[in-house]
């Protein structure tokens, strides 16, 4: 595996930075709560289908108050088409039982705190702390556990040993922004089969570990 030097991890984050200044969380919210219940329900789910089916849920249940009120046998009926609901609506009512119980309803800033709640790891912490106050945070998931260690900037590893490297090697500046510009690349350029690399503004400096030397060639062609 081939690892990037600090100035070229500085110039892909900089032209991320140029190509998308202010990347913006693909899960619809509307205030720290829904975030943390659309952040549970994206687990093994797309954000298209979590928002599509927390629009009419979040009209009646946006608080953890509310959805106490809803109960989970309703919940159930807007989130079915998610996928592993019976988990999901259990996991949202406990963690609602206990935001009314232990934080007076409202989502601790804290990421200790944050993970005490049930259905609650560190990916749906991080992205709660860095969508909804900015923090400097890195919550991997699957597509940049990939893309990670492909473009170079961190070894391959678990989820936390790569949140970890990506937090040592990517300049401090750029860390409020950098989950969701990996996160986006690898969503819709950097992709798990047959990625994009002849579309890729930074094909000349990823390391393009494990990609295949036709796809290399094919980009260097364009």
């Amino acid at each position: 595996m081939n690892l990037l030097e600090n100035e070229k991890i500085e110039e892909i984050m900089e032209r991320f930075f140029q190509k998308n200044p202010e990347p913006k969380c693909e899960l619809v919210w509307k205030n720290p709560y829904t975030l943390l219940v659309s952040t549970v329900l994206s687990a093994q789910a797309t954000d298209k289908s979590v928002n599509e089916n927390t629009q009419k849920l979040f009209e009646i249940a946006d608080t953890p108050e509310k959805m106490l009120k809803l109960g989970r046998e309703k919940l159930i009926e807007f989130i079915r088409p998610i996928g592993l609901s019976s988990t999901k609506s259990k996991n949202i009512i406990a963690l609602s039982e206990k935001l009314v119980l232990d934080f007076c309803g409202s989502v601790p800033h804290d990421f200790d705190s944050l993970v005490t709640l049930p259905g609650v790891g560190r990916k749906t912490a991080n992205v709660v702390l860095n969508v909804v106050w900015n923090e400097p945070t890195m919550p991997v998931d699957t597509h940049i556990q990939r893309v990670g260690p492909r473009m170079g900037l961190c070894e391959d590893g678990s989820p936390t040993e790569i949140e970890k490297r990506l937090l040592d090697r990517i300049p401090h500046r750029f860390l409020n922004r950098a989950h969701h510009w990996l996160l986006l690349h690898g969503r819709y350029v950097c992709t798990a089969r047959n990625p994009k690399c002849k579309e890729c503004f930074i094909f000349d400096v990823c390391a393009k570990n494990g990609i295949s030397k036709t796809s290399d060639k094919n980009a260097k062609n364009q």
